[in-house]
């Protein structure tokens, strides 16, 4: 099997890969790895994750936890890049739960049609509005239990609020965290919710919600779902699903993403630390994107 060949890290996105050198990839004998291996294996690859992106951050825009809270349903089936680009102009208009309560939902719809699934977001999102004035004072609540009763928000939705928000630990399974901890056979469940208290028994808690940020990063920017950049991965060693995507250094470098490979990333107001390492934020909704400076 080829070596994951080094890759030297850049300061800036005028280079191509920011990533930590793969030393050498060798395939573990395939034999059943202990518990304990596993835990160690987890947590490690979490900190070579936290190397590689100490600016990992939740990708939707806010400003407040009922900006996050609407933010995060209206993200389902789309990107939050498309999110971020959508909400500015509801925001402006619908500032508050009272005021989105009250809007009319056919104006609603037009504000986030770009988000897709316009009709059944819009009543989730004025329902939720009208929950939080009606039962909440017009409060984001605190605990996972009320956020669930709201409408359109599951847990996924709720942990992104509790994490962001108010900076209680918090498991976010969206479709990349669940499929890269799968890829690292961190456990085989597919369902979210025995996701999450799978890989949340191999970390302590207060690891929770920096290692979802990573994870998501590193789903969006290199591991991606149908053609992996193996050759540019700082965890290549770790991983047991090294080789399903590409392999050599060179191609491997033109598959990544976000500052990583010099494109905008998902935020239109990102993180004073993602601007620092070179990242570059998102063109507003119908703005031309600049151009990619990766080589």
């Amino acid at each position: 099997m080829k070596k994951a060949a080094a890759v030297k890290p850049a300061k800036s996105v005028t280079k191509a890969a920011a990533v930590k050198p793969a030393k050498s990839v060798t395939k573990a004998a395939a034999k059943p790895e202990s518990r304990t291996a596993l835990v160690r294996r987890a947590r490690r690859i979490n900190r070579e994750l936290a190397e590689v992106y100490p600016y990992a951050h939740p990708e939707l825009d806010f400003e407040n936890p009922f900006q996050l809270l609407v933010a995060t349903v209206l993200s389902a089936q789309t990107t939050d890049l498309r999110v971020n680009q959508t909400t500015p102009a509801l925001f402006a208009k619908h500032p508050t739960p009272e005021d989105l309560a009250a809007a009319n939902p056919e104006d609603v719809e037009e504000l986030i049609r770009p988000t897709g699934f316009f009709r059944a977001k819009t009543k989730s999102i004025m329902g939720l509005a009208a929950a939080l004035r009606d039962e909440f004072g017009g409060e984001v609540p605190g605990r996972v239990e009320d956020l669930v009763k709201l409408p359109g928000v599951g847990r996924k939705t709720a942990f992104v609020v509790m994490g962001n928000a108010f900076g209680r630990p918090g498991i976010t399974v969206d479709t990349h965290f669940g499929r890269l901890v799968r890829r690292w056979k961190w456990t085989e469940e597919t369902d979210p919710d025995k996701v999450e208290k799978a890989v949340g028994e191999l970390f302590p808690k207060s690891d929770w919600t920096m290692l979802s940020h990573r994870v998501i990063f590193h789903g969006r920017r290199i591991c991606h779902a149908r053609k992996p950049a193996c050759g540019a991965c700082p965890i290549a060693p770790l991983c047991p699903a090294y080789g399903e995507g590409e392999t050599d250094p060179e191609k491997a470098k033109k598959l990544l993403k976000y500052e990583k490979g010099g494109f905008p990333g998902q935020r239109l107001k990102p993180p004073q630390s993602y601007l620092d390492a070179g990242g570059i934020p998102a063109p507003p909704l119908g703005a031309t994107a600049p151009p990619a400076t990766g080589e």
